[in-house]
């Protein structure tokens, strides 16, 4: 069962790696806040770290995190979970063609129901990817000319977590900005129980609400 302190030596791994705050954010599906809190918490990346043997953590930004490895490492998983969001979307009717996937995560469970729902697939980099220090507002995110493009068409975006909505509604604005129309959200886990963003219907497999003092 994973803790804090686990969080702790992955952020610091991860930033060994040379990840940005941004991305270990992304992989450890928490907020950048928190993804920060981690790697100062590790000293990752000074001489006297030891991430083999962390110390036990007190404090910091309250924050759920979302362990869905269990799905993403096996692809018969994936592809169920795919179906059901999938279901989920598919009240929307047949004329949605396109399903942009956020990556890194999201883009599996895009593949998934892309397929399931028989539309093309894109991809969409948020600018937190690109986080590491200083105003977030300065950078950009990109779409993959790997995948599909937005051309003006409808399309579903997928991902999966919703830890603010930030990402989401940054994914919602960058392709109306390219002339397409989101018609709906999904993710596999919700932390903020978000019902829409930008007047977009927000569906989740799983509402994940915080109860208590924070």
């Amino acid at each position: 069962m994973k803790n804090v302190d686990d969080l702790i030596e992955s952020a610091a791994q991860l930033a060994d790696r040379g990840l940005a705050k941004g991305e270990i954010a992304d992989e450890l599906n928490v907020s950048r806040e928190t993804a920060s809190w981690l790697v100062e918490r590790s000293g990752a990346g000074s001489e006297t770290a030891d991430v083999s043997a962390p110390t036990r953590a007190t404090g910091g930004p309250a924050d759920i995190h979302v362990d869905w490895s269990a799905i993403g490492r096996d692809s018969n998983r994936l592809t169920h979970m795919g179906a059901a969001m999938a279901d989920m979307l598919g009240k929307h009717g047949d004329d949605v063609d396109l399903t942009i996937g956020i990556e890194k995560a999201g883009a599996p469970l895009a593949t998934t129901v892309a397929a399931e729902l028989d539309t093309d697939l894109g991809t969409y980099a948020p600018r937190k990817h690109q986080w590491e220090e200083g105003d977030i507002e300065d950078l950009g995110g990109t779409f993959s000319r790997n995948f599909a493009q937005i051309r003006d068409r409808e399309c579903y975006i997928v991902d999966d977590t919703i830890t603010s909505g930030t990402t989401m509604r940054e994914t919602v604005e960058a392709i109306e900005k390219e002339g397409g129309e989101p018609v709906a959200c999904i993710v596999l886990a919700d932390k903020q129980g978000i019902d829409e963003i930008e007047g977009i219907p927000v569906y989740s497999l799983l509402k994940v609400i915080s109860v208590g003092e924070e």
